[in-house]
């Protein structure tokens, strides 16, 4: 890793700076202020290839804090980095500066003017936030990144972002009427377009703001003929500075001179933004073509058609996503071919979008060389042709066998016309300097995304990287494009500008800069006086890993540990308010230690870092202790980070050790070793539920005070179980939930698979998956307990006899947990494939299906690990073929996550968890709904805080029969 000089924490005393600086900034702001290790260390990379340790981090509660707060730093001479969702990928989201995070507390929308067709907002507004809240007018901000259900439209701002949607609307800086900025001396103003008498009036001044004002149009009037003549004027050109904004011609407009300025300038306040129509109905229309050099070349002819998006791919994107098992089965959506264009067509309704996509269909039809072609019109097709799209860095940058692949060349663009030749000569210079990768992109517009397998840990590879990056610039400048399209300079193609814009433009660029922040205190180093491309490595010739002996094998990444370490490229998915799964603790707290991506980043630091102390770290301790180990991260994250694994792993080595291991708390052996007590407790089960149940009890195991522990049964189901029905051998796994809890589940279960020709076993003796074992770290344990599966079971796992598994918690066990602790035994391999949930083994497997239909209403709740990792088709087949009049909510975990939610700290995460979706929900439907759930979490959070008793799919099968 390279070495980062950190100024203000060095050996002359200058950490006394910091410390003073924190002290004023307490005393000064609302708002939160953290100067601590593992802050600093969280805040140190964001989606690029850079690692810079900041000074500190602040979390302001309002923008008089954020005022206040540069007013501190500069009063301190401490440079300043505003921050958004932390999902740029050329580096600009990390330095050695004081972080602004205005993600938590900076968020409203201030107004929205249907009629005028503006919004203003604060810059830590989510884009779909506001996409939201204009869909009720039908109106929506235009760009669209694919990070909009997490990224900031400050971070837009500050990168002039695009998406997929830009095609309808332009980039972020057309959609920009005015900003409230602030600069590092203090001065705050609101900036827009400016007219002939608004500039007198301003520049007519003795203050700051005049003088500002007076040198801008004095740049732009020395440089106005080369602006005109350097900047490429194509759809997506997004590197460099504004300066076109600054022309006569386009209103002196000094908000959009300020609009991708990287927070290298100003603090961007408020933002008042342009709203477009947005067409209710889309039509998706995709073509395939011989390659994807040759659908490159036909974007043009496409474009005249008028579409609201046109994406491109290729056929490298679709084997990757295949070796990846990503989104398994939907490529054959697409039509012959290996390369596609995807169309997307608007129209006030369906039958005039359809209409525009038959008519570019026959246009295309009567073409010298026509492609395939396919219109769809199946809402559930068309979302999963577009997820094809969007995979493409969960796709691409860790394929198995291949090197991982970087950010360095990942969004140039060039005029449309132009692209099917760029892309030929981009291949050849792929080729040349033996790098494999894929291409997809915003092809409506010539934006071309890759991620490439460089080299950055040698030096051989790094200079081979900046050979690259120099050639590409070259290439992509001499078809008249430009080296960003769409995620900006940062650090990574900063030095490539001159190649792009010449002398003097680099000259106005420094003056332009200098204009706002003379003092060189506003993200330093990056666009211009910027750090090399190949400075401030996270990786670098001195990266070296340590070598761990873990518990867990890592299949997924060819054994090596330091490799998943790896894993996460900081994109933010798990920073979403909304949908699917990942990741609950940060949606209830907002704070970035508690997604998996801060959680994964302070995994790596306290490994590789120089600011955090390995596996025994408190900070990193603390991150992950409000991990739910829900896994959402593992199904959802695009790139597949195994949260739960790497906590897992880390508690195993945190408590490690005689006198370690004293430090983990009794409830860690209460409920890791839950079965055992559960054995015990079930031969005099009154007694045990009063106990368990006693102030005493509570108070040592720190159990909050408003929760109840679920009741033993009278009697285990596995006392009464004798063989049931006849057919095919399965066994039913009694999981320790239903075994000792629930029986009447386990009994109901057993009569289905009974009815539906099925010989129902159980295990010869009791058995535990161990699942409550993972999340206190106790992987001895663990192990010992499959162990012991396996050789019980060697007889029918070598047979190949169906498992049958009704809790969710524990089949995720056989499906991931059993393959990565065991990772070399076959015997393993061969049980993780012999295990089925309920519903998928009746409509996959099970010889019958003799259920009844049921006229009922139902709400559905699938557990958090049924939906993340063994996914729910087999449920919605299961429900469809009993006829319930169902919604399957997508409410992501309940919260109670195992003994997560009876842990006295994590109570009020656990209530926060529920209350999203799943609560109001329940309390919306009617008193004769019924409430289906198939987790023994999910049943017990429901009962206790909805007052409803739910019901697990074999109660619903058994109702049936």
């Amino acid at each position: 890793m390279t070495p980062i000089a950190i100024p203000l924490v060095d050996a002359r005393g200058s950490r006394r700076v910091a410390d003073a600086l924190a002290d004023e900034l307490r005393r000064a702001i609302d708002g939160e202020v953290r100067f601590d290790d593992g802050s600093r260390a969280l805040y140190a990379t964001d989606a690029s290839n850079y690692r810079q340790v900041p000074i500190g981090v602040v979390v302001p509660k309002s923008v008089d804090d954020v005022v206040a707060a540069i007013a501190a730093c500069a009063r301190h001479g401490v440079p300043v980095l505003p921050r958004g969702g932390g999902t740029s990928l050329a580096g600009q989201c990390c330095n050695v500066a004081v972080v602004i995070d205005f993600t938590k507390h900076v968020n409203r929308i201030v107004e929205l003017d249907s009629a005028r067709r503006i919004a203003r907002v604060e810059p830590g507004v989510v884009l779909d936030q506001l996409r939201d809240a204009a869909e009720m007018h039908h109106l929506t901000f235009a760009p669209d990144p694919s990070t909009h259900t997490h990224n900031t439209l400050g971070g837009m701002i500050g990168n002039n972002s695009c998406g997929v949607h830009s095609v309808m609307g332009g980039k972020t800086v057309d959609n920009v009427i005015a900003l409230d900025v602030l600069t590092y001396d203090g001065v705050r103003m609101t900036v827009g377009r400016t007219g002939d008498e608004e500039f007198s009036r301003i520049a007519g001044g003795d203050d700051r703001r005049a003088d500002i004002y007076r040198r801008l149009k004095s740049l732009a009037d020395r440089h106005a003929d080369e602006i005109r003549a350097r900047y490429p004027k194509i759809p997506r050109r997004v590197s460099g500075y504004n300066l076109p904004a600054l022309l006569p011609e386009n209103g002196f407009n000094v908000a959009r001179a300020l609009v991708g300025s990287e927070g290298t300038c100003v603090v961007v306040l408020e933002a008042t933004l342009r709203l477009v129509d947005n067409p209710p109905a889309r039509s998706l229309l995709v073509l395939g073509y011989p390659d994807v050099y040759s659908a490159g070349d036909h974007v043009p002819e496409v474009m005249q058609h008028g579409p609201v998006a046109l994406e491109g791919l290729d056929d490298r994107l679709i084997s990757d996503m295949k070796s990846v098992h990503l989104h398994p089965g939907d490529e054959q959506l697409l039509p012959e071919g290996r390369g596609w264009l995807l169309v997307e067509f608007g129209g006030k309704d369906k039958e005039e979008s359809d209409g525009r996509a038959r008519a570019a269909m026959a246009a295309l039809k009567g073409a010298k060389h026509p492609p395939t072609m396919h219109l769809y019109d199946d809402p559930p097709k068309e979302e999963k042709i577009w997820k094809i799209r969007e995979s493409g860095l969960g796709a691409t940058a860790h394929v198995p066998e291949k090197q991982i692949t970087w950010e360095g060349w990942e969004d140039s663009s060039v005029p449309p016309e132009n692209l099917g030749k760029y892309l030929r000569e981009l291949r050849k210079l792929f080729e040349r300097y033996g790098y494999e990768c894929d291409l997809y992109g915003h092809f409506g517009q010539g934006c071309v995304h890759t991620r490439i397998d460089f080299d950055l840990e040698t030096a051989e590879g790094i200079r081979t990287f900046k050979a690259f990056l120099h050639d590409a610039a070259h290439l992509v400048v001499s078809l008249g494009g430009s080296i960003s399209g769409e995620h900006g300079d940062g650090q990574s193609k900063a030095e490539l500008l001159p190649i792009m814009f010449g002398d003097e433009l680099m000259r106005a660029f420094r003056e332009f800069k200098s204009i706002f922040d003379p003092g060189n205190k506003m993200n330093p180093g990056k666009v211009v006086e910027a750090y090399r491309a190949d400075e401030n490595l996270r990786l670098g010739t001195d990266y070296d890993p340590p070598k761990i002996r873990t518990w867990f094998g890592y299949p997924a990444d060819g054994g090596d540990a330091s490799r998943a370490a790896l894993r996460c490229v900081g994109v933010g998915e798990c920073r979403r308010h909304t949908g699917g799964v990942m990741c609950p603790s940060y949606r209830a707290t907002r704070e970035e230690m508690h997604s998996t991506r801060g959680r994964a980043r302070l995994l790596w630091e306290a490994l590789n870092g120089d600011v955090l102390g390995g596996w025994k770290d408190e900070s990193v301790k603390a991150a992950l202790d409000l991990c739910l180990s829900c896994k959402g991260c593992k199904g959802e994250c695009p790139v597949n980070v195994d949260m739960a694994t790497y906590k897992a792993e880390f508690l195993g080595h945190y408590y490690k050790g005689p006198l370690r291991s004293l430090r983990r708390p009794l409830n860690a052996y209460a409920f890791g070793y839950i079965d055992k007590w559960s054995r015990l407790a079930s031969h005099f089960p009154g007694f045990a539920n009063r106990v368990a149940n006693s102030a005493l009890s509570k108070s040592l195991l720190k159990i909050p005070q408003p929760r109840t522990l679920p009741a033993f049964a009278k009697r285990p189901f596995t006392r009464d179980f004798k063989v049931a029905g006849s057919g095919m051998k399965i066994i039913l796994w009694p999981d320790t939930f239903n075994n000792y809890f629930h029986p009447e589940i386990a009994h109901a279960a057993v009569e289905a698979l009974a009815r539906s020709g099925c010989e129902v076993h159980v295990p010869a003796q009791p058995l535990c998956c161990g699942r409550p074992l993972y999340e206190f770290g106790l992987l001895d344990s663990a192990r010992a307990y499959l162990t012991r599966i396996l050789r019980t079971l060697k007889d029918d796992i070598e047979a190949g006899t169906p498992v049958v598994g009704l809790e969710p918690a524990c089949v995720s066990v056989f499906r991931e947990e059993l393959p990565n602790l065991l990772a070399h035994d076959e015997q393993a391999k061969r049980l993780s494939q012999q295990v089925f949930l309920l519903s998928e083994f009746l409509v996959r497997k099970a010889p019958a299906f003799p259920f009844s239909r049921l006229a009922k209403k139902a709400i559905v709740h699938a557990h958090c690990h049924h939906q993340a990792v063994l996914k729910t088709d087999a449920l919605h087949e299961l429900l469809e073929r009993l006829g319930l009049d169902y919604e399957l909510l997508d409410s992501g975990c309940c919260g109670m996550a195992g003994s997560f939610g009876f842990e006295e700290e994590k109570y009020d995460v656990s209530v926060a968890c529920a209350q999203q979706v799943l609560l109001p929900r329940i309390s919306q439907s009617p008193r004769e709904a019924l409430i289906v759930t198939d987790g023994f979490s999910c049943r017990a959070q429901i009962e206790e805080l909805a007052g409803r008793r739910p019901l697990h799919p074999a109660e619903l099968l058994k109702m049936s029969l």
